[in-house]
């Protein structure tokens, strides 16, 4: 830009005073900088605290209004997805009868997910009976498992019950993210804090208030 300036039109008209050019230029080169500067307040008010809240943890807020049975919605807390699936009455009913084939059913880890997800049923992992968040890693290596919501035989499964698969390793969890035994997923998929604003509206990163 400063180049252009100076070989513009009339640059070739008289003798170049270099005193006046290099004050101009200087000058040019001050007023660049101080209008970049000021351009780019706005954005990095606008973008920088939102990465930092993100580090941090800060909550995120999801409506699910629109979360029709079968479908899942993905967010992202502490760069992290979040999986928000909405369970058939049919998965609620089939996952108490696979207690037998996981290995931690009544998911008794206490570090993959607080007290109050389990308070009302140990096997669903969550605070609305058919809405399910989960951290969509796997246990194992951080892969992320697919969901294969359908309860019908599957390659990897001829007895499959809905739930995610980790073609990676091979490690399967159940609709619940409760791990299948003999897998090498450790444990099972972990449950963020989070809490209902209201019936629509879910929080993650936050604990219920009053939650112990």
């Amino acid at each position: 830009m400063v180049d252009e300036a100076v070989s513009g039109p009339g640059a070739g008209e008289g003798p170049v005073n270099e005193g006046r050019r290099r004050f101009l230029t200087a000058t040019t080169l001050v007023v660049g900088a101080v209008g970049a500067g000021v351009a780019a307040i706005p954005f990095i008010k606008s973008w920088n605290p939102s990465a930092r809240a993100k580090l941090a943890g800060a909550p995120v807020t999801v409506d699910i209004s629109a979360l029709q049975e079968g479908q899942r919605l993905i967010a992202e807390w502490r760069g992290q997805p979040i999986w928000i699936v909405r369970r058939s009455k049919a998965i609620l009913e089939a996952l108490p009868t696979l207690d037998s084939q996981l290995r931690d059913p009544e998911s008794e880890n206490v570090d993959q997910q607080p007290a109050y997800v389990l308070a009302a049923n140990p096997e669903l992992r969550s605070i609305k009976p058919d809405v399910s968040v989960l951290v969509g890693l796997c246990t194992h290596l951080g892969c992320s498992p697919e969901m294969v919501a359908e309860i019908r035989p599957a390659p990897f499964d001829a007895n499959w019950k809905g739930g995610y698969f980790c073609p990676c390793h091979k490690s399967k969890f159940d609709m619940a993210g409760r791990v299948y035994d003999g897998v090498p997923a450790p444990t099972n998929l972990l449950v963020p804090p989070h809490h209902y604003a209201d019936d629509n509206t879910l929080v993650i990163g936050v604990d219920p208030e009053g939650a112990a």
